[in-house]
C-alpha cells in the first residue's frame, strides 16, 4: 500500500526514550533539521519517485519529529503536509482513505473489541493508483498524491499489461483502487525484505515515459469504492471483473488468532510481491461517496516486524583491543528491534567510522544480523549540532604498543590483561574485566606482570575484593607460575603461538632472524617480521626478564 503518514502508533521498532536534554536554544535548531530532511524525502519520493530512505525509517523519523514537538511545545512550526508534493491536479473520483498502523497483538485485540464480520488481505508494498473504466474500456489512471487528487499516470498505465485494457460488457463507470507492484516471484518478506520493490515502481511511474518495464509491474486490487458493500459480494464482483487473483488473497478470519496466522504466513510463504503487513478489515463498510481522505475506522495495518530501526546515538567510544585494533562503538538510546532492547553497535574500523562521521545526535539505522547481532547499516540523519571528540590518529596503536597503562594506553593495556589471563591465555579462573580494571584502579598495576606479585594484604585493600575473594585471585596468580612455556608465548599475544617446538625456550626463539622464521612452515614473510618484532620490542624483553626472575619455565 502506499506510504501511509498517519501513524496510530510506531511498528515494532520503537525508540525507548524521555525528551531530549537539550539545552533550551538547541530545540529549535534540531526540530527544523529534521523537519528539513523530511520535506527533502517527501520531496524525492512524492515528485522524483525516489526513495532515499526505506519506508520504516521514514515512519521512525515523522514520529520521532512529532515526539520532539511535543516535547518542546514553546517551538512555534508550520502544520505538517507530508503530502504537499504528491499532490496533482487530477481529482480521485473516490478519496483513498490510508490507514492507521496498529503497533502490536495487544492494540490488535483492542481494535477488534466489539467488531466481528473480519477479513485480512497481504499489504502490498507498492505504489496506489486509481483506475476508470468507461463502458469497458480503460481511461484513466490516477497516481494516489494527498488522496483527493493526484498526478495523470494514464499514459505510463498503458503500457502496464497487468492494467486490463478492457472489460468485455461493463457499461457505465467503474472505478477500482489498488497497488501497483513490482513482480517478485516466491518473495519471502522475512528473508528479504521489501528489496526496494515500492521505490522501483514510484521511479518508473514518475518517467515521463514508460519502457519495457511495464511487463515487470503486476496489480493488486483492493478496493471498488462503488461496488457492493459487503465482502462476498465485492470479492465475487472482483471475480466477474477479471481481479480473482487479488480476490484470493482476501481471507475471512474468525478472530485474532486467525489473524495471527495469516499474518506469520504471508511473512515466511512466497508471495508474488514485496509484503510489509497485513490489513485487517471489516467485511461491510460505507459505500465510496461517504469516505474521507483519512484513516477509516473500518480497516487497518498491522505491519511485520520492522528490519531497521532507527536510533539516536548518545556517544561514541573508541574502544582499542589487544592487537592496537580501534574499533568505534555508538553507544545509542535504547531501541527495540523485534523484540530485543538495543543500546549499542560497533561502527566497524575507524576507517569506516571516519567515512560515516557519526556523532552524538546523529539518527542511525540498526539491524539485526544473523537476527542476534546488532548491526550499524548507516547513517539516516546527521545532527546540525556536530560535536568534536577525540578519535585515535590512524597509527597511534598497534600489536606492540600499550604494555603499560600510560595516558591513552588504558583500554589496550586493560585488554591486553583480559586476554593474558582469559581462556586463550592462561585461564586463570574468576578473573575478568572487572577484575583487571579493579587492580588497575586501586593503582596496583603499573605493567603486565605486576599482578604476579600481590599479596594478599595488598589485594585485601582493593575496593569491591574481600578476605575471600582476595585469598582466591592470590591462588590463581600463584598458579600462573606454572603455566607451560607455550601457554605463556600465546598468553602474550606471539604473532603465532604454535611457534614453539618441544625443546627451545625463549633465548633460542628471540635469536632467530625474520629470514630464519620464514624456514618455518605456515610462516610468510610479513608474519616472520611480525615474530622478529615481538622477540626483540624491548617492552617484550622487559617482561621476559620478569618472567625469568619468577621462575616461569622457558624463560
Amino acid at each position: 500500500m502506499p506510504r501511509l503518514l498517519l501513524v496510530l502508533l510506531l511498528g515494532l521498532a520503537t525508540t525507548i526514550q524521555a525528551c531530549p536534554d537539550w539545552p533550551a536554544q538547541q530545540a529549535p535548531e534540531q526540530i527544523e533539521a529534521l523537519r528539513t530532511q523530511l520535506k527533502q524525502w517527501d520531496e524525492a519520493y512524492h515528485r522524483d519517485g525516489q526513495s532515499p530512505v526505506a519506508d520504516e525509517l521514514y515512519d521512525q523519523a515523522r514520529e520521532r519529529l512529532r515526539q520532539w514537538q511535543a516535547c518542546s511545545p514553546q517551538v512555534l512550526s508550520a502544520p505538517e503536509s507530508p503530502l504537499a508534493s504528491s499532490t496533482g491536479e487530477i481529482r480521485h473520483p473516490f478519496v483513498h482513505t490510508g490507514l492507521d498502523k496498529l503497533a502490536d497483538a495487544s492494540a490488535v485485540g483492542n481494535w477488534l473489541a466489539n467488531r466481528s464480520d473480519l477479513w485480512v488481505q497481504p499489504k502490498v508494498d507498492g505504489v496506489a493508483v486509481t483506475l476508470i473504466y468507461r463502458d469497458g474500456r480503460f481511461v484513466q489512471a490516477i497516481s494516489r498524491g494527498d488522496g483527493t487528487a493526484g498526478q495523470d499516470w494514464t499514459a505510463n498505465a498503458q503500457r502496464i499489461a497487468a492494467i486490463p485494457k478492457a472489460l468485455p460488457g461493463e457499461r457505465g463507470r467503474l472505478v477500482v483502487q489498488g497497488e501497483l507492484y513490482w513482480r517478485l516471484p516466491r518473495h519471502v518478506q522475512a528473508l528479504q525484505g521489501g528489496a526496494g520493490a515500492r521505490g522501483k515502481v514510484a521511479g518508473l511511474m514518475a518517467r515521463r515515459e514508460l519502457g519495457d518495464e511495464g511487463e515487470q509491474i503486476g496489480l493488486f486490487i483492493w478496493e471498488l469504492p462503488d461496488g457492493p458493500l459487503d465482502m462476498p459480494e465485492r470479492l465475487a464482483r472482483l471475480r466477474q471483473l477479471g481481479f480473482g487473483d487479488s480476490a484470493e488473497l482476501t481471507e475471512a478470519v474468525a478472530g485474532q488468532p486467525d489473524i495471527e496466522a495469516w499474518r506469520e504466513r504471508w511473512y515466511r510463504q512466497p508471495l508474488p510481491f514485496a509484503s510489509d503487513g497485513i490489513v485487517i478489515r471489516q467485511g461491510r463498510r460505507p459505500p465510496g461517496k461517504a469516505w474521507s481522505a483519512q484513516a477509516p475506522g473500518w480497516a487497518v495495518a498491522w505491519k511485520y516486524p520492522h528490519q531497521q530501526a532507527l536510533a539516536e546515538v548518545r556517544r561514541v567510544e573508541f574502544k582499542v583491543g589487544r592487537s592496537g585494533r580501534v574499533t568505534p562503538v555508538l553507544h545509542l538510546a535504547p531501541v527495540e528491534l523485534d523484540g530485543r532492547t538495543i543500546q549499542r553497535v560497533g561502527a566497524g574500523s575507524l576507517k569506516r567510522w571516519r567515512s560515516l562521521d557519526v556523532r552524538p545526535g546523529d539518527q542511525v539505522a540498526i539491524a539485526l544480523a544473523g537476527l542476534t547481532i546488532p548491526r550499524l547499516d548507516g547513517v539516516v540523519w546527521r545532527s546540525p549540532i556536530r560535536p568534536e571528540l577525540a578519535v585515535p590518529m590512524d597509527e597511534q596503536f598497534n600489536a606492540l604498543s600499550c604494555w603499560q597503562p600510560s595516558a591513552g594506553c588504558e583500554e589496550q593495556f586493560l585488554a591486553r590483561l583480559q586476554w593474558l589471563g582469559g581462556k586463550n591465555g592462561l585461564g586463570l579462573s574468576g578473573i575478568g574485566p572487572g577484575t583487571w580494571r579493579r587492580l588497575h584502579e586501586a593503582g596496583l598495576l603499573a605493567g603486565l606482570l605486576d599482578w604476579m606479585t600481590l599479596t594478599p594484604e595488598q589485594l585485601i585493600q582493593v575496593p569491591g575484593l574481600g578476605e575471600r575473594s582476595a585469598a582466591s585471585l592470590h591462588q590463581q596468580f600463584q598458579l600462573a607460575r606454572q603455566r607451560s612455556f607455550a601457554v605463556w608465548l600465546r598468553a602474550l599475544g606471539t604473532p603465532s603461538p604454535s611457534v614453539h617446538p618441544a625443546g627451545e625456550n625463549w633465548t633460542a626463539l628471540a635469536a632467530r632472524s625474520a629470514s630464519q622464521w620464514q624456514e618455518r612452515p605456515g610462516i610468510g614473510k610479513v608474519r616472520a617480521a611480525q615474530l622478529e618484532a615481538f622477540f626483540t620490542a624491548p617492552e617484550i624483553v622487559q617482561l621476559r626478564g620478569q618472567l625469568h626472575d619468577l621462575g616461569v619455565a622457558g624463560f
